[in-house]
């Protein structure tokens, strides 16, 4: 089992910055795809972001250059630095992992991030 926190939302004006951290615990993360996504009010989760184990990188269109996702295999940790946010950013953001690289097996609880103009 692996146990993921989030921490690091919060309220931020538009064109501001967040870096959101997800801690993971009660196995090692280094063979898993991680990704972060992100569920708006009435709409579906999706991801934002994902790194694999050997540290590739992928992002939806909507948050690429803006959006940068690293992993910390010694930390058992993953971060999302977020800049130039914008009010459409504003989404509850989840931490997920995945052994398989396809379907992911593990969540956080979240963490809110709001963006306002």
């Amino acid at each position: 089992q692996v146990q993921l926190v989030e921490s690091g939302g919060g309220l931020v004006q538009a064109g501001g910055s967040l870096r959101l951290s997800c801690v993971a615990s009660g196995r090692t993360i280094i063979y898993y795809r991680m990704g972060w996504f992100r569920q708006a009010p009435g709409k579906e989760r999706e991801l934002a972001a994902a790194i694999t184990n050997g540290g590739s990188t992928a992002y939806d269109d909507s948050v690429k250059g803006r959006f940068t996702i690293s992993r910390d295999n010694a930390k058992n940790m993953v971060t999302l630095q977020m800049n130039s946010l914008k009010p459409e950013d504003t989404a509850v953001y989840y931490c997920g992992a995945s052994r398989n690289g396809l379907t992911y097996d593990y969540w956080g609880q979240g963490t809110q991030v709001t963006v306002s103009s």
